[in-house]
């Protein structure tokens, strides 16, 4: 059947034996499900004490998505509504939709061409009096620039209070909070990303770093805020059995049924399972509109921490492994395809990148995608717009087009590799084999 299976980029790609195993396990444990009142703790206690550690930070707070972990950080900041949310775009719908959720006014930032980050100069100027919080993006496992972040925030008054590396350092009243979405595991100067801001936002969701399908943790150091994400947390309760019964599927029906045949009906079948209700989509047709699905915000239920654990303890593993796909995909592209090198990632000095997806730059991108997902290689396109997926209306998300024109054309121009755990050097030999006809 491996002819029939692609190479893909998504679709739970960091699923293993044990992985698929452990979620077919708890499918026939319901009890297990909300929270395990069989155990001392609940295992999502268990995943923010390991994130603890792991960090170096003094709290971390569990719910069932990054999106829900962020929203409890904005709604319990208390900002007054329509302030504004300084946010880079190049990113999904998911870092902004909680933004609009909050009654809070994103504002959009372009984002560098070389590095796909934050754009320091176009923050500078879309700085105004009614900006509160700045959102910093890792993107795909590359972390800003953090000095230069940092010198924007802490040029106004600090709260020398807090000898944390989570003060709450503002100019104009800016706060600032880490996306990691993309980072889990990335260093910037010997110093995790996560530990800048006054609080940072985490995403286990199916191609994250690490995946449990759904899953998310907001991490700070700020106790008075850590009360408050807590209290928000306790109201908002567990999403339902059947909500928990569909992310528990995912992995044992993608890789056992659909990757398989993938070339033949499996993908069809995909699409049956998320139409009738089977199988969740990793974005509802909601987000797309602003909207927020009745699942956001939620706690991480305690089945899918039994995952995220499984996978956190592999967290080295799958870093380590997705350097080295990295590295292969480098050296093969420099030699057989010069003209992609311009657009390729730096080697950061002072920055540990951990490579959530390797990015390239072609003028065809689209067309290469296209055709790609034709010979089976399921390639990235994160992101093919400005704010993704692609069909996500702009217009709702608040988005005034040629805004960000660095964002824009990137956005033409950009796609992705894959690096998880279960691409080999064959199947990346495989893609470059593919790219060398469009030199």
């Amino acid at each position: 059947m491996s002819f029939f299976r692609p190479i893909s980029i998504s679709l739970s790609p960091n699923t293993e034996k044990d992985d698929i195993l452990l979620a077919l396990k708890l499918i026939f444990q319901p009890w297990k499900w909300k929270s395990n009142h069989y155990e001392k703790c609940s295992r999502s206690v268990e995943l923010e004490e390991e994130f603890k550690r792991y960090l170096g930070v003094k709290y971390a707070i569990s719910f069932n998505s990054g999106r829900s972990a962020f929203l409890a950080i904005l709604e319990s900041l208390e900002l007054n509504k329509d302030e504004e949310v300084l946010i880079q775009v190049f990113t999904c719908n998911a870092a902004v939709n909680p933004i609009l959720w909050a009654g809070l006014k994103p504002v959009y930032v372009d984002c560098d061409e070389k590095t796909f980050n934050i754009d320091i100069d176009d923050l500078k100027r879309k700085i105004t009096q009614k900006s509160r919080v700045v959102i910093v993006q890792h993107t795909f496992g590359l972390p800003a620039e953090m000095d230069e972040i940092l010198e924007i925030c802490q040029k106004g008054e600090e709260d020398k209070s807090s000898s944390s590396p989570f003060a709450d350092a503002r100019e104009n009243n800016l706060i600032l909070i880490e996306d990691c979405a993309h980072s889990l595991g990335a260093e910037y100067k010997n110093r995790k990303v996560g530990t800048f801001g006054k609080a940072a936002f985490f995403s286990f969701s199916r191609d994250k770093v690490i995946s449990s399908v759904y899953g998310g943790m907001a991490v700070t150091n700020d106790e008075n805020l850590t009360k408050k994400i807590k209290d928000y947390q306790e109201k908002i309760g567990y999403p339902s059995y059947c909500w928990i019964f569909q992310q528990l599927l995912h992995p044992v029906l993608i890789h056992l049924l659909i990757l398989p045949t993938y070339r033949i009906f499996g993908k069809y079948l995909l699409i049956l399972f998320q139409w009738f209700h089977i199988l969740s989509k990793a974005v509802h047709w909601k987000e797309k509109r602003g909207k927020k699905p009745c699942y956001f915000p939620k706690r991480l239920p305690n089945a899918l921490a039994i995952l995220a654990l499984n996978q956190f303890k592999k967290l080295e593993k799958f870093n380590n492994h997705r350097k080295e796909i990295a590295c292969f995909y480098y050296d093969e592209i420099t030699k057989t395809c010069p003209e992609l090198v311009e657009g390729l990632p730096p080697n950061p000095e002072g920055k540990k990148q951990v490579y959530l997806r390797f990015a390239v730059k072609h003028p065809k991108s689209h067309e290469i995608i296209k055709k790609s997902w034709q010979k089976n290689l399921l390639i990235g396109d994160w992101y093919t717009t400005p704010i993704a997926p692609h069909d996500t209306k702009l217009e709702k998300m608040q988005y005034i087009s040629g805004s960000c024109p660095k964002a824009e054309k990137l956005a033409k121009i950009t796609f992705n590799l894959p690096t998880h755990i279960n691409i080999s050097e064959n199947g990346a030999r495989k893609i470059i084999k593919f790219l060398e006809k469009w030199k």
